[in-house]
C-alpha cells in the first residue's frame, strides 16, 4: 500500500494531492479560502477515480499541521484524522514551514550548504509564524511565533546568507537590514510534500490520531461579538 493521500489547507489555497512511492501522481487545488471544507471530499473522490483506486488501497493519510491559517487548520486535521479512523490508516503530519523550507531548497539553483532557509507565515500586524533551516532541513530556529523588528534574526544574519519566503515575508522586507537577506517567491508544493511525506512513511514515523492537532503556535483570539 503505496498510496499515500495528502491535503494541504495552511495557507490561502486548499490543495489534496495524490502520491505513489514518494511521486505525485495527481493534486487538485482550491483557490476560494472560505470553501476549504466544502472542497475536500469531492477533491479526494475525483483523485482517487482518477488514479483507478479505491480509499481502502491508501497506505496513510498526511495533512500539513501548521503554522497557518486556524479555520484551515482545523478543516485540514480534521478531515484527515476523519479518514484515518475510518479506514484504520496511520497519520503523518507535516509543517508548513519545513514544507516550504524544502520546496524554496529544492527550486533555488544557487542555494548552498553555507547558506539559510526562512520560512515566514503572515501572523497578522507584524508578527509571523517563522522557522529557520539549514541546507538538510535541520532546525536552526525552532518554529515560533515572532513580532518582527528590525533586531529580529540579526545574529543569524551576520554571517550567514537567509533566503527568506512566504506570505509573510514581505513585511520582514520592509524593516530588516538586506545585507545577507535575498526574498524570493516560492510556495508550498505538492512534488515536495510527497518527497518529505515519503521519508515518514517509509521509516514509520506516525502522529497521534488521539493527540495530533493543529501546530497553531500562539493561541487563537476572535474579535467576533455573540
Amino acid at each position: 500500500m503505496s498510496w499515500i493521500l495528502q491535503i494541504d489547507t495552511a495557507l490561502e489555497n486548499a490543495i489534496v494531492s495524490l502520491a505513489f512511492k514518494g511521486k505525485m501522481i495527481g493534486e487538485k487545488i482550491s483557490f476560494l479560502q472560505k470553501d476549504h471544507a466544502s472542497f475536500l471530499q469531492p477533491a479526494i473522490a475525483l483523485l482517487v477515480n482518477e488514479a483507478n483506486i479505491t480509499l481502502p488501497q491508501i497506505g496513510a493519510v498526511a495533512v500539513v499541521e501548521g503554522p497557518g491559517s486556524y479555520t484551515g487548520l482545523r478543516v485540514g486535521m480534521a478531515s484527515a484524522k476523519g479518514l484515518c479512523y475510518a479506514l484504520n490508516k496511520p497519520l503523518i503530519t507535516i509543517s508548513s514551514l519545513k514544507l516550504l523550507a524544502a520546496s524554496a531548497i529544492f527550486h533555488l539553483k544557487d542555494f548552498n550548504a553555507d547558506q539559510l532557509i526562512c520560512p515566514m507565515i503572515d501572523a497578522r500586524r507584524m508578527e509571523v509564524f517563522t522557522a529557520v533551516y539549514d541546507a538538510n532541513l535541520n532546525i536552526v530556529l525552532a518554529p515560533c511565533a515572532m513580532e518582527l523588528d528590525k533586531f529580529s534574526l540579526v545574529n543569524l544574519m551576520l554571517n550567514k546568507k537567509i533566503y527568506f519566503l512566504g506570505n509573510g515575508s514581505a513585511k520582514w522586507a520592509t524593516i530588516c537590514d538586506k545585507i545577507n537577506a535575498e526574498f524570493v517567491e516560492i510556495e508550498c508544493n505538492s512534488m515536495i510534500m510527497s518527497k518529505l511525506v515519503w521519508q515518514n512513511f517509509s521509516s514509520h514515523l506516525y502522529s497521534s490520531l488521539a493527540y495530533a492537532e493543529p501546530a497553531y503556535l500562539k493561541d487563537f483570539f476572535s474579535t467576533s461579538k455573540h
